[in-house]
């Protein structure tokens, strides 16, 4: 099992979302971590269809491949979803991906009413957000969803990286400053874990 799990939810292989990410996998390493990368848009995850049949038993009736990663959320530690804004939140592969997340809310609280639910503070969720416009509140839905994605994965907000401004492809590659943040913010998450351990 990874150290940190991350979850890349931008459709374009190697833009500047991937990049940044790129970089937060070096931090993971250089910080003594492991990390495995799902890229979303590589998989069949159908949108939630609104059926209530998680409600009864906390499991999504749809079977396609969000159903594996359903364990790994429960197992993982430090989740990154990653994804760049795209009208102002995160992408239609990555929406689907936390839209179906319901389940995980579903089973949360299914253990909660048998009394065998028990809070892990230690465990966390974190934002990887790059947007191509400086707007003032261009990341605001973005984190609002990511937050809500946590809560319904069970685990804390444990904060983010976001960079504006990065619009052509490939810019993010020279950003220097960009890119040594993202090592850092690695370095951060997994230092986090490494600590969290039994």
């Amino acid at each position: 099992m990874a150290d940190v799990l991350i979850f890349q939810g931008s459709p374009r292989k190697k833009g500047n979302t991937e990049t940044l990410i790129e970089a937060v996998i070096d931090g993971i390493a250089s910080g003594g971590g492991t990390s495995e990368l799902i890229r979303l848009a590589e998989l069949n995850i159908h949108p939630c269809i609104g059926c209530g049949g998680c409600d009864k038993k906390g499991r999504c009736v749809v079977k396609d491949d969000m159903t594996p990663l359903y364990e790994k959320i429960m197992a993982a530690r430090r989740v990154i979803l990653a994804s760049p804004i795209y009208f102002y939140s995160i992408t239609a592969q990555a929406k689907a991906f936390v839209d179906r997340c319901q389940a995980l809310w579903s089973l949360k609280h299914i253990k909660k009413a048998e009394g065998i639910w028990r809070d892990d503070p230690d465990r966390k969720g974190y934002l990887v957000s790059v947007a191509a416009t400086r707007g003032e509140r261009v990341f605001e839905g973005a984190v609002l969803v990511m937050k809500y994605a946590c809560d319904a994965m069970g685990i804390g907000y444990g904060g983010d990286l976001l960079v504006k401004g990065v619009d052509r492809r490939g810019e993010m590659a020279n950003n220097a400053g960009e890119l040594t943040r993202g090592k850092e913010f690695g370095r951060y998450c997994v230092e986090l874990t490494l600590e969290s351990r039994p």
